[in-house]
């Protein structure tokens, strides 16, 4: 479970270099089983992640409905509550990005979602990337609406807020987390010279098809 905790603090510090993050923003899960519970390791609320050593990890149980019973000697991300509740959904997910990226960030202040300007939008699961609703972070109705715009989809923006999404794994995330905030910058740049040129629904349904099996060797 120390590997693990220091995979985590690796792929936030990852995030951070990559300039997806900045001091405290964001946070980060992987799903786990600790001592035979299931459940999930999360950064701890308010630390620098260049600052964090394996302990500062929290883990959480998936039926702790309130965190009330943290393992850790640090609080849980703010956001724990999306995390616990995209984990109770989507079973596939086996880790969560969030970040505070500067183009997901400005497209989720203009409460757009990212409509099939370019192919690359099928790597999460549809023909377009939602904005959500927008709600207070850290609280239930910010994990309800994101929920709701994840529906089919491994990825989303919260609106005046950020970007969320899911992998298979930490590495899996952190590498979404890159792909779409450069895609957030290419539909932004895009947006500045007009309107960018949509690919239709039947173009769309070819890619998702591809996009099956894309990448497995």
């Amino acid at each position: 479970m120390a590997e693990l905790r220091q995979q985590l603090i690796e792929s936030a510090q990852a995030l951070t270099a990559a300039g997806l993050n900045k001091g405290t923003a964001g946070n980060l899960s992987v799903r786990c089983v600790e001592d035979g519970v299931d459940g999930y390791l999360i950064t701890p609320t308010g630390m620098d992640y260049a600052t964090l050593v394996p302990e500062d990890i929290v883990f959480l149980a998936l039926d702790d409905r309130d965190a009330a019973h943290p393992r850790g000697r640090r609080k849980p991300s703010s956001e724990w509550r999306f995390h616990r509740d995209v984990y109770a959904a989507r079973p596939e997910a086996g880790a969560i990005v969030h970040t505070h990226s500067p183009f997901a960030v400005s497209l989720a202040c203009l409460r757009r979602d990212i409509p099939p300007f370019h192919y690359m939008i099928a790597r999460f699961g549809g023909d377009s990337v939602r904005c959500s609703a927008y709600a207070t972070f850290g609280t239930q109705a910010l994990s309800d609406a994101a929920l709701t715009a994840l529906a089919g989809h491994s990825a989303c923006l919260l609106a005046n807020h950020g970007m969320l999404l899911f992998g298979a794994n930490l590495e899996r995330a952190v590498a979404l987390a890159v792909e779409l905030e450069a895609l957030c910058e290419q539909y932004w740049r895009a947006s500045q010279l007009g309107h960018p040129v949509l690919l239709d629904a039947d173009e769309m349904a070819v890619v998702l098809q591809k996009f099956a099996g894309y990448g497995q060797q």
